[in-house]
């Protein structure tokens, strides 16, 4: 069983039991979470396709920690001028689980 979520703007296709990593989310560590935009349901072979989200569908899962992923570098420079400008950014993830799937 699997299910196309939207979470935080973008679409995660998910399972039970999996770990993902997912814009920054509120809440606290160990908290639990509901998302109800839920796009697509496969249940042994049946697919349920939402118009556009299936109704009363729900994914819940557990947030697991707050971190920080890779740090990109951003650097301008203009030839002959002297301007050069680097930039770092290093953007917030939250890590979560997925407890269960319920149609």
């Amino acid at each position: 069983m699997y299910a196309i979520v939207s979470i935080a703007g973008q679409q995660f296709k998910v399972a039970q039991d999996q770990h993902l990593f997912v814009h920054r989310l509120q809440g606290d560590e160990g908290a639990s979470i509901e998302f109800d935009n839920v796009l697509l349901v496969e249940n042994d072979g049946k697919f349920t396709v939402g118009t556009p989200a299936v109704k009363g569908a729900k994914v819940s899962a557990t947030i697991l920690s707050h971190l920080k992923g890779d740090k990109v570098i951003v650097f301008h420079k203009k030839r002959r001028k002297g301007y050069k400008k680097k930039n770092g950014h290093r953007q917030s993830f939250t890590k979560i689980q997925i407890s269960s799937i319920s149609i």
